[in-house]
């Protein structure tokens, strides 16, 4: 069952995150099994705010709901609105810590960037999330729930519409992998919020055990690798988990993943100046993934306070493009949100940026 959460009248389990089999559980005996479906449906396809709004069920059972249990969708703390159109939401959860979710609009696109962990525990030398620690994992209803309150405050559609989720915020996915796991089968679930498959991507910076667990998984998400460095050396000075789980090791369960028949891994590749960005590291990358059915993203540094570090110039990144282009698709990430510290690798919870008003 979802865990508990301290409200100010009482201990209550947040409906949000439950899935059909906890919610028959916590409506107990007395009630027949339709019941569960009806919640299910109005909290993840209707995307309920309230008790009141779930319209299918008797009025004596919403206020009996509303007694035992919170419904679990975070507070929005603060919303930054950046010139691009990206939106970074601070989210505030149950117990008062504060998490990060991004809205990236690009055309009839949409993508929800959701995070799994309060902080991160993997300390890569490029991102300011990792300058936070880890304070906690996420909760599967808090992973959710992001996802939830994004879309219906700004009317997305996931039913045939291009709405996209990357869990690439705050935190290590593949370490709070159950809870990632059970929110992307709601997520997906047809009778749930409905998404495709092939729009939900969780981003790992490489922790070799689980992505073996994940692909073992029959309802996941695609999977994307932080890889960063053409060599161990290089990978081992700004990913310290390369330490535990090596460079040669991350490649054999890559190779050994179980893609589906339409997928793609995909590789995510961050330029630092002078440090990983020249062509020979581009070879090197490119002799790396031979024989891999991937994509390389490219995603020249987004800096910050307290990252030491600097952006390659365009000529290096097109270069760079260029020569991994000869065996791979190879894109370059377009930066969002820059101006609000939302784009990948700013986020460090921030209430208010340096230099940023507060709306």
């Amino acid at each position: 069952m979802p865990a508990v959460c301290q409200t100010k009248n009482s201990m209550t389990q947040p409906l949000v995150g439950m899935d059909l089999a906890d919610l028959r559980e916590a409506l107990g005996p007395s009630q027949p099994g339709y019941r569960a479906k009806q919640i299910y449906e109005a909290i993840y396809r209707g995307q309920a705010s309230e008790f009141v709004q779930i319209s299918t069920l008797p009025a004596r059972l919403r206020d009996d709901l509303a007694e035992r249990h919170a419904l679990g969708l975070p507070e929005v703390a603060q919303l930054y609105q950046s010139a691009d159109g990206t939106r970074r939401y601070l989210l505030r959860l149950d117990d008062g810590r504060t998490v990060e979710t991004v809205l990236m609009p690009e055309g009839e696109r949409d993508t929800i960037c959701i995070s799994s962990q309060v902080g991160c525990p993997v300390d890569c030398k490029f991102c300011m999330t990792a300058l936070m620690g880890l304070e906690r994992s996420l909760t599967a209803g808090e992973i959710v729930g992001q996802v939830l309150l994004v879309a219906r405050e700004n009317q997305l559609r996931h039913d045939g519409g291009r709405l996209n989720i990357v869990m690439m915020g705050q935190g290590e996915p593949l370490l709070n992998l159950a809870n990632v796991v059970k929110a992307t089968r709601i997520l997906l679930d047809p009778g749930g919020f409905a998404l495709s498959p092939r729009r939900i991507t969780v981003s790992t910076a490489g922790i070799v055990p689980k992505i073996a667990e994940l692909g073992r998984e029959p309802v996941r998400p695609k999977l994307a690798i932080s890889l960063n460095a053409s060599t161990e050396e290089s990978r081992q000075e700004i990913m310290p988990i390369t330490r535990k789980y090596h460079l040669k090791d991350l490649m054999d369960a890559c190779r050994a993943y179980p893609l589906r028949p339409w997928e793609k891994l995909t590789f995510e590749y961050v330029l630092l100046k002078g440090v990983n960005d020249t062509d020979g590291d581009a070879r090197r990358v490119l002799r790396l993934l031979a024989n891999l059915n991937a994509k390389v993203n490219l995603i020249a540094l987004n800096p910050g306070p307290g990252i030491p570090f600097e952006t390659p110039d365009r000529e290096r990144v097109e270069s760079f493009q260029q020569i991994v282009r000869r065996g791979l698709p190879c894109f370059v990430r377009k930066p969002r949100g820059l101006d609000i510290y939302a784009a990948c690798g700013q986020l460090k919870r921030w209430s208010r940026p340096p230099g940023l008003p507060a709306r």
